[in-house]
């Protein structure tokens, strides 16, 4: 990726489940190993446990790969180990010269060795980039409790994310973005699009991007689809992922044909390249399990078109779902985003508007916010009041700091669902608790998995999107992410989250790794 001046293009190999030398994992290789040899494939992406699934590690065909010298990049989601766990393979990474890594929180497991595993998600993306972002200033890792901190190496990884800009509604989608200029703050040095089909959303996010000066390279995905695969995707059969029902009538019509639709989805994958090309994306990455031949072939068609056809195609290639919003207004010449932010957008930020949202507030986060503002805010008037009186607690016996740590769950529990993390987010997620509302326990902003605005496992509204709309009514949505990367800490769990404030002991406090960082 260090030539800005070319468009690179990448493919997706996807790790397999079982021993490297069995049939599957051998059919993978054998297509890597290929495209190592072949001169317009710039660099190949290796998964990590894609849609929840237990398979071999990216690193055993990695290391083949990269002693061939092929630039390669390794996809770490945070589903399957806690911070430390991911910390060492970090450190693994780095020794074995793997530096380009595309940071994930992960798929929700779907499926495990007698059952079900426990997702772990101990962090997240974002703390991932800026667990990387440390390693690279050679920050030692925090609280190591025997001696002196060390200074480490420095690391010199390359972190990348994902974005997912084709979502439907405005709660779900602007979050998604607000996320993206948080995880290049964290330390994200390119981004990747989640798989879509709609050049406007496409356009739309580079003009964001351009907006509000995130200056990394963005890379667009292209998934070479299929009738079976465009119909899963409308199914919601990949988080994330979504596919118009005008998208998938005509995937269905193009299989009717001799070749089942081969010759068009090469065409439209072509396409797809030429179109980012056109928009100004940094490259294109390839997945859906394409064969050596079907790369090549999709190459050639986007090589044939001329230098203006991606404008037709753009206008041609947009497949939004039902109501879905877009940040920008439509340009009428292009199709694509015009530099016009939606004027329905814009008046439903007006004080009028705001009002009306207003009224019908949650009464658990008007309280919340109020009772936050007035004790616990680093700056609130009773901030004092409540420093002294759990000062004062502290040298109490243990029956009555066991007292006012049950009266604080008896307004807690009933209000917000909480599990006595003791390290309390409420405030960073507009009054929902992370711990019981979100699977994923996401206190960094939403993943990229909700399906029209709701979360990918449980059949309801995402907290994120949620926390959006509370936020909205009083003109703070867009400030929403504006403040460091949370990192939980264990050790609190099961004790009291009011004092741990007040006696700064959790992630709010000023010597917290998040603050200490920012």
């Amino acid at each position: 990726m260090g030539d800005a001046n070319r468009f690179i293009f990448g493919v997706e190999i996807e790790a397999t489940r079982g021993l490297a030398m069995e049939e599957p994992a051998s059919r993978m290789a054998r297509l890597a190993n290929d495209l190592v040899d072949f001169p317009d494939v710039d660099i190949l992406g290796l998964t990590d446990n894609p849609g929840g699934n237990p398979n071999n590690r990216p690193e055993a065909l990695g290391l083949q790969l990269h002693e061939r010298g092929q630039e390669v990049f390794i996809g770490v989601s945070c589903k399957d180990h806690n911070r430390n766990g991911i910390e060492s393979r970090l450190w693994a990474l780095g020794s074995y010269g793997f530096d380009t890594v595309l940071a994930l929180s992960g798929d929700h497991p779907t499926a495990g060795y007698a059952g079900q595993a426990k997702p772990v998600f101990d962090i997240d993306s974002v703390g991932l980039l800026e667990m990387m972002r440390r390693l690279n200033e050679g920050f030692p890792p925090p609280d190591r409790s025997v001696g002196a901190r060390i200074p480490t190496m420095r690391t010199g990884f390359f972190p990348g994310t994902a974005v997912s800009p084709f979502k439907i509604k405005e709660s779900e989608y602007l979050p998604q973005l607000f996320k993206l200029e948080y995880k290049i703050r964290a330390g994200a040095q390119w981004a990747i699009t989640q798989i879509g089909y709609d050049s406007r959303k496409l356009d739309e996010l580079k003009r964001y991007m351009a907006l509000k000066q995130m200056n990394i390279p963005l890379i667009g995905s292209v998934f070479l689809l299929s009738a079976p695969a465009a119909r899963f995707f409308h199914r919601w059969g990949v988080p994330g992922i979504n596919a118009s029902a005008e998208l998938v009538e005509m995937a269905n019509k193009q299989a009717k044909s001799e070749d089942k639709g081969r010759a068009f989805f090469h065409e439209l994958a072509a396409k797809q390249i030429a179109i980012l090309k056109g928009i100004g994306y940094r490259g294109a990455y390839l997945s859906g399990r394409p064969s050596l031949r079907r790369i090549e072939t999709i190459l050639e068609i986007e090589k044939s078109f001329g230098e203006d056809d991606w404008k037709d195609f753009a206008r041609e290639l947009q497949y939004p779902l039902p109501e879905e919003f877009y940040y920008f207004e439509q340009d009428p010449d292009t199709g694509l985003a015009s530099s016009q932010i939606n004027k329905k957008y814009l008046a439903s930020k007006t004080g009028f508007a705001k009002n009306r949202k207003r009224l019908i507030q949650s009464p658990a986060f008007t309280l919340g916010k109020l009772t936050h503002d007035v004790f616990f805010d680093v700056k609130a008037p009773g901030r004092k009041l409540g420093e002294l009186v759990y000062k004062g607690l502290e040298k109490t016996p243990r029956p009555v700091q066991r007292i006012a740590h049950i009266a604080e769950q008896a307004s807690k529990i009933p209000m917000y669902g909480c599990q006595d993390c003791g390290d309390c987010s409420l405030p960073d997620t507009a009054y929902l608790c992370p711990e019981s509302q979100c699977v994923k326990n996401q206190r960094n902003g939403p993943c990229g998995g909700t399906k029209n605005g709701k979360c990918e496992v449980l059949d309801k509204e995402c907290i994120w999107s949620r926390a959006y709309d509370r936020l909205k009514s009083i003109g703070q949505e867009e400030q929403m992410l504006d403040r460091p990367v949370i990192f939980k800490n264990g050790a609190l769990q099961g004790t009291s989250a009011w004092s741990n404030t007040f006696r700064e002991r959790d992630h709010h406090s000023s010597n917290s790794e998040g603050q200490k960082s920012r």
